[in-house]
């Protein structure tokens, strides 16, 4: 079987196993105070840096050529997950997240975008901030649940972690969510 010529594609921070382990445990007890919904798979889960889209295979590999020398010893990125809220807000909650903060990250997140833009692809518009998909709502929460979800986020343990590498993954879209395939890991240490 031939690899499609055009992948949906992303450059990420991973999150090591033994944090995915201890969030998706946090995450089950509150799930189950809480309308439905459906929630991302723990496999599944990463920081996103910069969203590329659909994109020529040949383009890609383009892009982790540029960004994977310029990033190069610029040593591991510490994360830590803590906190959370919605997309596009409270009132209107769409997506859930977890946030937190990161230390060496901004110069990683600046050269993938300047990668990115060289081969002609858009600028972001908005900030770069860190943000787990936790889960994506259909049907609104009441605001009970909304308050739920926040205090669990707000009390949550912090969840500290080191990026020795930023990943550029491919998704492919499925019917029970969507499945990420690292295409290269590059190292920055």
């Amino acid at each position: 079987m031939s690899r499609p010529s055009i992948v949906r594609a992303f450059f990420a921070f991973e999150i090591p196993d033994a944090v995915k382990a201890r969030l998706g445990t946090a995450r089950d007890g509150v799930k189950r105070t809480l309308p439905v919904a459906r929630w991302t798979r723990a496999e599944g889960w990463h920081v996103t840096v910069k969203f590329l889209g659909e994109q020529p295979r040949g383009l890609l590999e383009k892009v982790a050529c540029d960004v994977g020398p310029r990033v190069a010893g610029r040593g591991g990125v510490t994360a830590t997950l803590t906190g959370g809220g919605f997309f596009p807000s409270p009132a209107k909650p769409r997506v859930a997240w977890i946030g937190g903060s990161t230390t060496g990250a901004d110069p990683i997140v600046e050269i993938i975008e300047a990668a990115a833009v060289r081969v002609g692809l858009p600028a972001e518009r908005r900030p770069w901030s860190v943000h787990l998909t936790m889960a994506r709502i259909k049907t609104r929460w009441p605001d009970d649940a909304v308050d739920r979800y926040l205090e669990w986020a707000h009390d949550l343990e912090a969840m500290r972690f080191v990026c020795s590498n930023v990943v550029l993954f491919e998704s492919r879209l499925q019917p029970g969510g969507a499945v990420y395939t690292a295409l290269e890991r590059i190292p920055l240490e």
